[in-house]
Parts: C-alpha cells; sequence; structure tokens
C-alpha cells in the first residue's frame, strides 16, 4: 500500500515535496506554505500550496510539529526523496580534490606501512568532509585472502603470525599452541602454506589443510598438523578474528542541533563505543553489497533504537570479486544526503584503488 502510494505522487506533489526538503535541509526549521510558493515553477499560491502539502502531511511525507508551525519531512518523505527525486550524487571537483589530497596523506610508500594508517585515514576524511561520524571497517582477518604468511616464534613460546594480503596489508596476531616448535620447523610449516595455498582466505586455508590431512604422504604429516593447529589458534584467538573499527567524528554529533536531547545524544555515543555493534549496523545496512554499491537507512528504518533519528549511509571496498570491508557515514536524518552519498561512495572507491594499486603487487 506505501508502494502504490509512493508510486502515485503527482509532479507538483513531487515539486513540494523537493522544494520542502531543500529548504528544512538548509535551514532546520518547519516550512511554510509561503515560502514554497514563492519558489515553485508555477509561481501557486500560499493556498494551493498549503493544499498539496497537507495531501503530502495525510500521505506520510511529511509532519507538522506544532498546529502553528509549518511542516518537515517524515522518514518516508526522505526516503522518497531519496528513492524518487535526488538528482547527481557525484560531488563536485573541489570535493573530490580536496578528498584525494586528504586520503594521499604522505608519500605513497608511507601509505601502505600500515593498514592502521589507511583505514584511520580514511574513517576521519569521512568524518571531516561530513561533518558527521565517519566509520571504517577492516577486512576481516578469517576472510581476508592472504598472499604470504610467516610464523615467527617469540621468546615466551608464543607464535606471531605475519600475514600480507593479496592487496598488500600487512596483518599480524599472536598465538600459543600447545606443541614447542622450533623457528625451523616455523619457516617449514609456512613454506609449505605459502606453496600451496597462496591466494586462499585463513579460514579456507585451514579447510584445506583438513581435508588434506588424509590425502598427503606421511612425510607431510607434522607440516599438515602444525599449521592446523596454528591456523586454529590464529582464527579462535579472542577478538582476533573479529574486524577492525576505525571510528572518528564522535563529538561531531554533540554540536548537532538535531541532537539537543543530552539522554539521545550519550546513546548515541555509547553506540559509537561497541565496535561490534558498528559492524552489525553497517553490516546490515549494506545488505546485498553487489546490488548496491551505497545504501541508506533513515530514521526508524534502522533496527537500532538509539539510530531512530539517525540516517546512516554506507559502502563497501573490495578486491576484484570479493567484498573485504565497509565504509559509512552516521548522521541526522536532516542532511544533504546527494553529497553525503557522494562523500561515502568516492571514499569507498579511493580506498578500494589503494587497495588493488599497492606497489607490491605480483607481477604479471
Amino acid at each position: 500500500m506505501i508502494k502504490k502510494r509512493l508510486e502515485l505522487l503527482d509532479d507538483r506533489s513531487r515539486e513540494m515535496l523537493a522544494l520542502l526538503i531543500s529548504l528544512h535541509i538548509a535551514t532546520g526549521e518547519p516550512v511554510g506554505s509561503r515560502a514554497i510558493s514563492q519558489l515553485t515553477r508555477e509561481k501557486l499560491s500560499s493556498a494551493t500550496v498549503r493544499n498539496v502539502t497537507a495531501e503530502l502531511e495525510e500521505a506520510g511525507y511529511l509532519e507538522q510539529p506544532h498546529t502553528s508551525a509549518g511542516r518537515v519531512p517524515s522518514d518516508r518523505g526522505y526516503r522518497f526523496y531519496v528513492d524518487h527525486i535526488l538528482g547527481q550524487t557525484r560531488l563536485s571537483a573541489s570535493d573530490e580534490s580536496a578528498i584525494q589530497m586528504g586520503f594521499r596523506g604522505g608519500t605513497l610508500e608511507d601509505q601502505w606501512s600500515s593498514a592502521d594508517q589507511l583505514m584511520s585515514r580514511a574513517s576521519h576524511l569521512l568524518s571531516h568532509f561530513s561533518e558527521s561520524v565517519g566509520i571504517v571497517i577492516s577486512p576481516s582477518i578469517a576472510n581476508d585472502v592472504i598472499k604470504h604468511i610467516d610464523f615467527v616464534r617469540l621468546s615466551d613460546g608464543r607464535i606471531l603470525v605475519i600475514t600480507v594480503s593479496r592487496a598488500g596489508l600487512v596483518q599480524d596476531r599472536l598465538v600459543r599452541i600447545d606443541e614447542n616448535l622450533t623457528q625451523d620447523e616455523l619457516n617449514r610449516t609456512s613454506n609449505y602454506v605459502n606453496s600451496n595455498f597462496s591466494g586462499m582466505s585463513l579460514s579456507a586455508i585451514r579447510a584445506e589443510l583438513l581435508k588434506r590431512l588424509s590425502e598427503e604422504k606421511a612425510l607431510y604429516d607434522r607440516l599438515l598438523q602444525n599449521a592446523i593447529m596454528i591456523c586454529d589458534q590464529g582464527l579462535n584467538e579472542t577478538g582476533q578474528n573479529a574486524p577492525d573499527v576505525f571510528v572518528e567524528g564522535a563529538s561531531n554529533i554533540v554540536t548537532k542541533a538535531d541532537f539537543a536531547d543530552t539522554e539521545r545524544v550519550r546513546e548515541l555515543l555509547r553506540v559509537f563505543e561497541e565496535k561490534s555493534r558498528l559492524v552489525k549496523i553497517l553490516t546490515e545496512c549494506l545488505g546485498n553489497a553487489s546490488a548496491q554499491p551505497v545504501a541508506i537507512r533513515i530514521g526508524a528504518e534502522n533496527s537500532l533504537p538509539s539510530l531512530s533519528r539517525c540516517a546512516v549511509i554506507t559502502s563497501y571496498y573490495g578486491y576484484g570479486d570479493q567484498v573485504m570491508g565497509s565504509v559509512g557515514v552516521v548522521g541526522p536524518v536532516r542532511m544533504e544526503y546527494a553529497r553525503m552519498i557522494g562523500i561515502v561512495n568516492y571514499v569507498a572507491r579511493l580506498l578500494e584503488q589503494a587497495l588493488t594499486d599497492t606497489p607490491d603487487k605480483e607481477a604479471g
């Protein structure tokens, strides 16, 4: 029923809704019929505008905070605006240039010295240019495609697992196994894994190792068992299998007039401190990544009550046909959607390009 109503809006109603939303985004105030009438193509009277906006309110696209006040868009109104009215969402040349300069930061070589630096820079740019909260979810260790792996024995008996992803990101984690392996045994184990499983994720490597354990010659049984033990711990160490989350600009929420309610602000800040919830929020928002490069959830469309007055705009970045992680902006429902969509999409594509163009890619 709602969908049918959305499709039945005529050109005049669309124009009124677009003008009212544009004015409300610009001013933050309820919009009266006189302000809209002066901007309509047909120079409609205030009375005509009032009739149309009353119909839009009855259909659920507008709300009237007070009887004597003008109207503001509802979540449904913003949704229609984003899906059916919003035009060009590409950024201006000046915005693109500024984001690109900020993204590059240092030299190209410096950019790849740390995966954390790259993700942190992306979240900072999202926050800075959107004036909201910028979030970046790093690739999951379990699912990131591995190009090279090393095992290093530490003095306390733990093993440092160093992985280089296909996109050139270097990550390391500490694991502890029951076996007391020498560095020579670890070298032979990592050489075996690199020779046989390069280009697979850690979880896929473990599955293949288990499959091969019963098929390989006895000579390799020890190597297989060692590799399985290390991969198991690499996947199971508490907290290490979860992707990292980079959040910038949570304090921006406090300055927004849309969040005058102190308790609501506290709830939001608590959400931004819980990384597992942020991963769920962005993943839930994005849904089927291959079908929609940018996804938007508005107000009550968010499953978390504390986000009921927020808009979440999300995109993903990948390598080839694999989705590696996601980026997003969380801000008030009253936002410049065209520009915010452009910012999120552009930062995601820059991050994707940076990962694709890493200098240590193999030739050919």
